[in-house]
C-alpha cells in the first residue's frame, strides 16, 4: 500500500516533472549529437556539388535539417564577428570611421558579389570533400546575416549612459569586467532582436546560397532553399506549398524553443530602476529552470565566469614594457594591410581594363535606378514599421502573437512567392519594375521593425509611467519619450535595411521563371547577369560602383545620424 501511494504521488506530484524535463533534454542532446555525427560523415565524404534535388515531400525533413545546420553555423560565426567588430569600432576612435564605413560597404554588397571568391577559396581549402562546398555556402549565408548584428552591438556600446561608464571606472573595472558586466548586458536586447532578423535574412537568401551558377559550374546542395528554387523554377505549386509549410513549421519551432525563452531571459537586462511587470511568455524557460540536469552547465559557466573575472581583474593592463611591441605590431599590420590593398588595386585595375565605355555608362545609370528603388522601399517600410514596432514593444500580449508572425513573415523567402506576384503584376501592367520594389520591401522592412521593437522594449518603464502620470497626449508622448528612446535602434534598422535593399536587388531585378529570365534595369540585374555569364570584370565594376555610392551615403547621412544617436538621444541620468 505504501509503495502504491508513493508510486501514485510520483506520477501526480511535482517530483516527476523535473525528471520528465531532464529526460526530454537528454533526448534532444542525444538527437543533436547523432545528427552531428551523420553530418560529419557527409561533409567529409566525396564532393558532390551538383546534388539532384527531389521534389518529394518525404525529402523535406532531411533538407530542413541541412538548412538549419547551415543557418546556425553561419549565425555562430556572425555572433562572434559582430561582438568583436562592434567592440573594436566602439573603443578605437582612430579606427571607428574606417570600420563603420567598411561595415556599411560590406553589408550593401550583394551575396553574389562574394560568391566567386568565397566558393573558389573554400573548395581550394578543402579539395575533394563536400566540406569545402558546405563551408562556402555557410560563409555566403554569413554575409547575409552578420552586418546588422555588428551595427546593433556597436550602437549599443556607443549609447551606454555616462553614469554607468563612470561607475565602472570608479570601481576599477578591468576591460574584461567592463565588457562582461556592463557592455555585453547592455547590448543583449538589441543583439537578440537583430539575431532574429539575421536568421530571418539567412532564410531569405537561402535559395541563392544553396543553389547557384558560377560560370559553367552548377552548385546544388540539399536543403530547403534549393528545394524551393527547383519548385519555383519548374512552376510546381504543390511542391512550393510543401516547402513553405515545412519552413514555417521549422521557424515556429525555433521561435518557441529558442527565441521566446531568450527574449524572456533578456528582460533582466533592461536599463530601468523599477521592476517591469511584463510576464513571461515562454513555456520552455520555466521548465528549464526546474530541470536538475540544466543546473550542471549553469554551475559550470558560473564557475568559469568567476575564475576568468578574477584572473583578468588581477592583470595590469597596458604595461610599459609592452607598448613598443604593440606599436611595432600595429605598424607591421598597417604595412601588411597597405600592401594587400595595393595588390588588390593593381589586380582590380587590370581586370577592369577590359570593360568598355558602354559598360561603364550602363553600370552608372543602372546604379541610379536601383538607388531610386532602394529609397522608395525604405520610405514605405518606415511608414508602417515604426508605429507597428512601438505597439508590439509596448504591449506584451500583442508581442506574444505578433512577434512569431513577424518572424515567420520575415523568414519565408519572398523569392518563393515571387513567381505568383510577378505573374499578377505582369498581367496588371506593372511588370518587374514594380515587383522589384515589392520584393525589396518584403526583404528589408523587417530590419526596421525588429530594431524598433527592441528600442521600444528597452525604453525604461519609469519613463512610460511618468508620461502617464503627467497625462502626455499622443503627440507629446511620441516627441518626448518614444522617438528619442527608439532613435538609436531606428538608425541601426535604417542602415541595415538600406544595405539589405541593395543586397536584395540581385533577386528583385533578375528572376528566372520557367526557362525565361525577367529583368528590370538596375545594378542588381547587372550583377546577377554578370555572375551567370562569368563576367568577373563586370561583376567587379558593379560592386565598385555600389561601394562608392554606399561610402557617400555613409559619409553624408548615416554618420551624422549615428553621432546624433550617441550624443543627444542617449539614456543619461
Amino acid at each position: 500500500m505504501i509503495r502504491l501511494n508513493m508510486l501514485a504521488r510520483s506520477f501526480s506530484g511535482k517530483r516527476t516533472w523535473p525528471l520528465g524535463v531532464d529526460a526530454a533534454i537528454f533526448g534532444v542532446v542525444f538527437a543533436i549529437l547523432w545528427g552531428i555525427t551523420g553530418l560529419a560523415k557527409y561533409w567529409w565524404g566525396a564532393a558532390t556539388p551538383e546534388v539532384q534535388i527531389s521534389r518529394s515531400p518525404w525529402a523535406l525533413p532531411g533538407y530542413a535539417f541541412y538548412s538549419v545546420i547551415r543557418l546556425f553555423g553561419a549565425y555562430f560565426l556572425s555572433l562572434v564577428f559582430a561582438i568583436g567588430y562592434g567592440y573594436l569600432a566602439a573603443h578605437r576612435p582612430r579606427l571607428e570611421r574606417i570600420l563603420i564605413a567598411l561595415l556599411d560597404i560590406l553589408q550593401s554588397i550583394p551575396v553574389l558579389s562574394f560568391l566567386p571568391g568565397v566558393m573558389l577559396a573554400m573548395i581550394s581549402l578543402v579539395p575533394g570533400h563536400q566540406l569545402g562546398v558546405e563551408l562556402g555556402s555557410i560563409l555566403l549565408i554569413f554575409t547575409g546575416q552578420v552586418w546588422n548584428m555588428a551595427f546593433s552591438f556597436y550602437s549599443s556600446l556607443k549609447s551606454i549612459p555616462k553614469e554607468l561608464k563612470e561607475a565602472s571606472k570608479v570601481y576599477g573595472f578591468s576591460p574584461w569586467q567592463r565588457f562582461i558586466q556592463l557592455e555585453l548586458p547592455y547590448g543583449v536586447i538589441g543583439l537578440l532582436w537583430n539575431s532574429m532578423v539575421s536568421v530571418a535574412g539567412g532564410w531569405f537568401f537561402l535559395m541563392a546560397c544553396e543553389m547557384f551558377v558560377l560560370g559553367k559550374r552548377d552548385f546544388r546542395l540539399p536543403g530547403l532553399g534549393s528545394y524551393l528554387q527547383v519548385a519555383a523554377g519548374n512552376g510546381d505549386i504543390p511542391a512550393m506549398c510543401w516547402g513553405i509549410a515545412t519552413m514555417v513549421l521549422v521557424i515556429v519551432l525555433i521561435d518557441q524553443l529558442l527565441w521566446r525563452p531568450l527574449i524572456d531571459w533578456s528582460n533582466r537586462f533592461k536599463f530601468e530602476q523599477v521592476e517591469s511587470a511584463d510576464a513571461n511568455s515562454s513555456f520552455l524557460l520555466p521548465l528549464l529552470r526546474k530541470s536538475k540536469l540544466m543546473t550542471y552547465p549553469d554551475k559550470l559557466t558560473t564557475f568559469a565566469g568567476e575564475r576568468l573575472t578574477r584572473h583578468f581583474a588581477r592583470q595590469h593592463w597596458a604595461p610599459r614594457a609592452e607598448v613598443p611591441v604593440t606599436r611595432w605590431t600595429g605598424l607591421l599590420l598597417t604595412i601588411a594591410a597597405l600592401c594587400a590593398a595595393a595588390w588588390g588595386v593593381v589586380a582590380g585595375v587590370h581586370l577592369l581594363s577590359g570593360v568598355s565605355g558602354k559598360d561603364w555608362l550602363t553600370t552608372i545609370t543602372s546604379a541610379g535606378a536601383t538607388f531610386l528603388r532602394v529609397n522608395i522601399s525604405l520610405l514605405i517600410a518606415t511608414l508602417w514599421t515604426v508605429p507597428a514596432g512601438v505597439a508590439i514593444g509596448f504591449n506584451p500580449r500583442l508581442a506574444r502573437i505578433a512577434q512569431p508572425m513577424a518572424q515567420i513573415a520575415a523568414s519565408v523567402p519572398a523569392t518563393a512567392l515571387f513567381p505568383i506576384i510577378l505573374v499578377v503584376l505582369i498581367q496588371a501592367g506593372g511588370g518587374l519594375n514594380v515587383a522589384s520594389i515589392l520584393l525589396m520591401l518584403l526583404g528589408t522592412q523587417w530590419y526596421i521593425l525588429f530594431n524598433v521593437i527592441a528600442g521600444a522594449i528597452a525604453i525604461p518603464s519609469e519613463l512610460r509611467e511618468v508620461a502617464k502620470v503627467y497625462q502626455f497626449n499622443r503627440t507629446l508622448r511620441w516627441k518626448v519619450v518614444i522617438l528619442p528612446g527608439i532613435f538609436p535602434y531606428l538608425v541601426t534598422g535604417l542602415i541595415t535595411a538600406s544595405g539589405g535593399a541593395w543586397n536584395a536587388s540581385i533577386v528583385a531585378e533578375y528572376f528566372h521563371l520557367k526557362g525565361k529570365v525577367f529583368t528590370a534595369f538596375g545594378l542588381g540585374a547587372q550583377i546577377s547577369a554578370a555572375s551567370d555569364a562569368g563576367r568577373f570584370d563586370l561583376l567587379l565594376l558593379s560592386t565598385v560602383i555600389m561601394a562608392a555610392m554606399v561610402v557617400c551615403i555613409n559619409r553624408f547621412v548615416w554618420r551624422p545620424m549615428y553621432r546624433l544617436a550617441g550624443t543627444k538621444y542617449r539614456l543619461d541620468a
